[in-house]
């Protein structure tokens, strides 16, 4: 076949059968080579000088490179020409709208005889190419975890609303071992990626020294080459489990080439063997992602007499660091300035969380949990609270001022029992009000007034002035005042015993029969002097 290569060891054949004088035309007829090829090598051994003798004791591939220069197309004066603008290209393919295309006509104009386009584009693949090689990783084993999510998304429907709800796919592989695991979440964020992350260390039983994740958001705020920004509960999560996390660089792939290759893996071993399957729920889908990934793992490996997880088990399981007794909980930071009512309002839950009144104003720092919330400030806790969702208060009464103390322990027992401290007769005069049916709330406010009336009043005139309003059924705050301003209770004297022998109390509302006797004297001297004026 023309253009097929002829094996260096029949070329051999072709030399020891010349060195004992055989015939071009023999030797093409003993070897099965077409004469004309017989003769282009003795030909090229007779040019060169080469000796047959020492080119029998060359090895195959140097025996190759006497007899064959190399392909001609690198010795060409068009490709040398190309090859000194290599750097030029490659920083204009860099540069926006600039294609191979507009390159190639700007190549032509200069180099009419130059490459056509499709040999200029070949060349210039295989020199950018060469440019850039590839490194051959090599990897311990429980040293790295590659983590990242699949671009295309799985589903499930949703009972209650028959709406197809979309779902992220994480994927984390062991290079060492090749062990995969994969489940779906419901999205990118940070708390599912933690989520997912902290199910695939359980999967595994261990953690990996280097967590290397893709530059995706729930993971790194600044992309770096060197030092790039991690995320700060990403940073908690690495500090708990104890490793290291080193995010691989912006669009470089091949940092992370393992778990791309795993990714696609998983679209041949789970996406299409799901494919027409239905789930109405995330933990469905998850519980067949797992059976698929764990045939995956058992499968044998091409070339190789074992699986990913009979190697994990053997030889990468046990060098894994052990999990923390405790389960990672995620902390969410932010930095608030208490508010005149001596509390913090958290945004994320909608709800007032009390700090003592005396930080009122001050900045405070805050990190909250899923349970619960604490307060810093200047580096001490000054608050710790359990965690609620939903508008509302949660409030300790030791972090209130003594009048909003006051204001938050009212009640009808409150009231009586600070009454009684002062005076047996208020006690009463409140126990009174308390049985009538009246708002509690317009009550708390008459007793207010009426513990500020002892205050101010003499113990002796307010006992007086209680007892006067007991009698009389005068339980109002303003009935106390006016007996107090009025001095109602001085006109109280007893009166002498009655024809029945009892004593009647005299009453400012009694007139008595001096009142009527003088009356009636006045009204007779009026009309007498009427009488004489007519």
């Amino acid at each position: 076949m023309a253009g097929t290569l002829i094996r260096m060891s029949k070329i051999k054949q072709v030399l020891r059968l010349h060195k004992e004088g055989i015939s071009n035309r023999r030797i093409a007829v003993e070897l099965g080579l077409y004469k004309g090829t017989v003769n282009d090598y003795i030909r090229k051994v007779n040019e060169h000088g080469f000796d047959v003798d020492s080119l029998l004791n060359l090895e195959d591939p140097v025996l190759e490179e006497k007899f064959s220069a190399g392909n001609p197309a690198y010795t060409d004066a068009r490709f040398n020409y190309l090859k000194g603008k290599l750097s030029y290209f490659e920083g204009e393919l860099r540069r926006a709208h600039v294609t191979r295309k507009t390159l190639w006509n700007e190549y032509i104009r200069e180099c009419p005889d130059g490459y056509r386009y499709s040999q200029f584009c070949y060349h210039l693949n295989q020199l950018q190419l060469a440019r850039h090689p590839s490194a051959i990783l090599e990897h311990i084993a429980g040293n790295e975890l590659h983590v990242d999510f699949a671009g295309d998304r799985l589903s499930y429907v949703d009972l209650g609303t028959g709406e197809v709800i979309e779902v992220q796919v994480f994927i984390g592989c062991l290079p060492y071992s090749n062990y995969t695991f994969a489940m779906a979440v419901p999205s990118q964020r940070t708390d599912d990626f933690l989520y997912a992350l902290s199910c695939c260390l359980k999967d595994m039983g261990g953690c990996p020294r280097i967590l290397i994740p893709d530059n995706l958001k729930a993971a790194v705020i600044k992309a770096d080459r060197y030092e790039p920004e991690l995320n700060r509960v990403l940073d908690d999560f690495a500090n708990h489990y104890g490793f290291a996390v080193l995010p691989t660089r912006s669009r470089k792939p091949k940092d992370k080439a393992l778990v791309e290759n795993h990714v696609r893996i998983i679209y041949t071993r789970v996406y299409a063997q799901l494919r027409n399957q239905r789930f109405f729920s995330i933990e469905a889908l998850n519980q067949a992602i797992a059976e698929k990934v764990s045939e995956h793992n058992q499968t044998r490996q091409q070339q190789k007499d074992y699986s990913r997880e009979e190697k994990f088990l053997a030889e990468e399981k046990q060098v894994l660091r052990p999990l923390p007794e405790q389960e990672f909980e995620l902390k969410y930071y932010t930095d608030l300035r208490v508010a005149t009512n001596n509390c913090i309002y958290l945004g994320r839950d909608k709800h007032y969380y009390s700090v003592p009144y005396i930080y009122i104003g001050q900045k405070v720092s805050v990190i909250y949990t899923r349970s619960l919330v604490t307060i810093y400030c200047q580096g001490k806790v000054i608050a710790t609270h359990s965690r609620t969702v939903g508008f509302g208060y949660t409030t300790e009464k030791e972090h209130l001022c003594s009048t909003h103390q006051h204001y938050r322990d009212r009640s009808p027992e409150y009231y009586i029992r600070l009454a009684e401290k002062r005076s047996g007769v208020l006690g009463e005069l409140i126990k009174r009000n308390f049985e009538k049916e009246e708002i509690p709330e317009v009550i708390y406010k008459r007793c207010d007034g009426f513990l500020s009336l002892q205050r101010k009043t003499d113990p002796v005139i307010f006992e007086k002035a209680c007892r006067w309003a007991l009698q009389n059924n005068l339980l109002s705050y303003k009935s106390l005042q006016k007996i107090i301003e009025n001095k109602t209770y001085c006109q109280v004297e007893d009166c002498g015993e009655q024809e029945d022998g009892n004593k009647q109390r005299s009453h400012i509302n009694i007139r008595g029969k001096q009142h009527y006797d003088n009356h009636i004297n006045q009204q007779q001297t009026e009309l007498w002097n009427r009488s004489d004026k007519d």
